[in-house]
């Protein structure tokens, strides 16, 4: 049976002569670059009249635009080159020959191909590898770009007029962001608008919601991995979420889920603006703006000893809180035709409508869940319903049953289709005078069309110059 040294030996010695005889030229130099051997099809293709000649001559005379001194002198290959001579070029390998001791005593050259042609399959491949890469690497930037903008947040009531008045002051620096707000009130829009009005606006926008990762993962999410750092990792490493955020924004979700040791970790790379990756001693400076958001009440955590201090004081520069959908009811039905339309379009629906006894229905509802149980409760009734409007039938089989409402001692109780009318009347004028009076302005604030608008004006009987 042949042994493995055996096999080796060869095909070390049968390399050769089969290069010779599939390649159409081998040419083989010594220590000095000059030529040792060339086999019979290479004098021929190089139009050679006498080959014996050419043995001891260097290389360069024989082939001008060789590279085969530059292989022996400096003992690194050259696996694949185009070479022209005379008109003419071929494809070809040069590689550094040893001994036993490792020295470089020679070179050898193989002509693969003397017809470009025969390139085309490779070069085909190469051409599709990289245009898969361009697009995957396409596709990964517009992944990590925002999808939201201040028109996005909807609402023109004083609460959210206000909100959207400091975000986009917040916008216009580097600093530090905390957005508090219940859970489903919009603080990942929120903070997407921010970065898309910021000076950052074309660099990535990162998120990490570390509620979903695991704790003995979140430092390696955040910081990355350094090559072959433990046993499983990856050879060549993996970025962490800092590095993929530099130059633009790392948004870090549920912050109040994260633990002491990590918020010390991650209060040194805020301040110093460097990190070191896991299983790495070096460290890498990074340029990132921090906009971090949780439910929970930070100070409280404080003070119980759960949350750093130093790390609160570091997020908390500047502080939006998003507010709850049952504090601002004058923005139920902008909020309600806004989703209703979205619901439809992704849906494949016909376009519906919404009554004013539906929107009545919704407004008794105190929505702990806020925008994202609004969404669920109209996506389900949508679902549901055979009409092109959406009445409060259509809501009764999605949504509990309404709290008895409150009685008013010595006070006038309106219905509920006024209020609507009312807080819808309120929004209105609040926008155009945010607006100053420019309808297609007032009318984007509202996330409605101009010509809606104007028939909101015209139904509610609003009066546009006392704006």
């Amino acid at each position: 049976m042949t042994t493995r040294e055996e096999l080796q030996l060869l095909a070390n010695q049968s390399l050769l002569a089969h290069f010779a005889d599939v390649c159409a030229g081998v040419v083989i130099v010594d220590a000095s670059a000059n030529v040792v051997w060339m086999n019979d099809h290479y004098p021929r293709r190089l139009h050679i009249a006498d080959p014996a000649a050419m043995i001891g001559q260097p290389v360069e005379k024989i082939i001008p635009n060789s590279q085969m001194r530059q292989v022996v002198e400096c003992g690194r290959p050259i696996m694949l080159d185009v070479m022209d001579f005379e008109g003419d070029s071929f494809v070809v390998t040069r590689l550094p020959l040893r001994n036993a001791e490792g020295t470089v005593v020679g070179g050898v050259g193989f002509m693969i191909f003397d017809d470009l042609r025969h390139l085309a399959p490779v070069v085909s491949r190469y051409q599709k590898l990289r245009l898969d890469l361009a697009e995957a690497e396409r596709k990964l930037a517009d992944a990590r770009r925002t999808k939201y903008t201040f028109s996005s947040f909807i609402g023109a009531g004083p609460a959210c007029s206000n909100l959207k008045q400091a975000a986009r002051r917040a916008s216009r620096t580097s600093s530090s962001v905390l957005i508090l707000g219940e859970t489903g009130t919009g603080k990942e829009l929120l903070a997407q608008a921010v970065h898309a009005a910021s000076p950052r606006a074309n660099s990535p926008f990162v998120a990490v919601n570390i509620a979903a990762v695991p704790e003995n993962l979140l430092e390696a999410e955040f910081f990355g991995v350094a090559p072959g750092a433990f046993t499983g990792a990856e050879r060549r490493g993996r970025d962490g979420k800092f590095k993929l955020a530099d130059g633009g924004t790392l948004f870090l979700d549920e912050i109040g889920d994260m633990s002491l040791a990590l918020q010390a970790k991650l209060l040194r790379a805020l301040q110093e603006r460097e990190f070191e990756p896991v299983g790495s001693n070096k460290l890498i400076a990074v340029d990132v703006r921090i906009i971090a958001a949780t439910s929970r009440n930070l100070e409280e955590m404080v003070a119980a000893g759960s949350f750093r201090a130093d790390l609160y004081y570091r997020l908390n520069v500047i502080l939006l809180r998003t507010p709850a959908l049952r504090d601002r009811p004058e923005d139920m039905a902008l909020l309600a035709e806004h989703l209703i339309e979205s619901i439809c379009r992704l849906q494949g629906m016909a376009p519906h409508g919404i009554s004013l006894a539906a929107l009545s229905r919704l407004q008794q509802h105190d929505w702990p869940g806020n925008v994202r149980e609004l969404a669920n409760v109209l996506e389900r009734a949508l679902l549901m319903s055979d009409g092109d409007v959406l009445e409060a039938e259509d809501l009764d089989l999605v949504m509990p049953t309404p709290k008895a409402p409150a009685s008013f001692a010595g006070g006038n109780v309106i219905g509920i289709a006024e209020a609507v009318a009312s807080a819808e009347r309120a929004a209105i004028l609040a926008a155009l005078r945010n607006s100053h009076g420019n309808k297609v302005q007032a009318a984007r604030l509202l996330g409605i069309s101009r010509a809606a608008l104007y028939e909101k004006i015209a139904i509610l009987g609003v009066d546009a110059h006392a704006a």
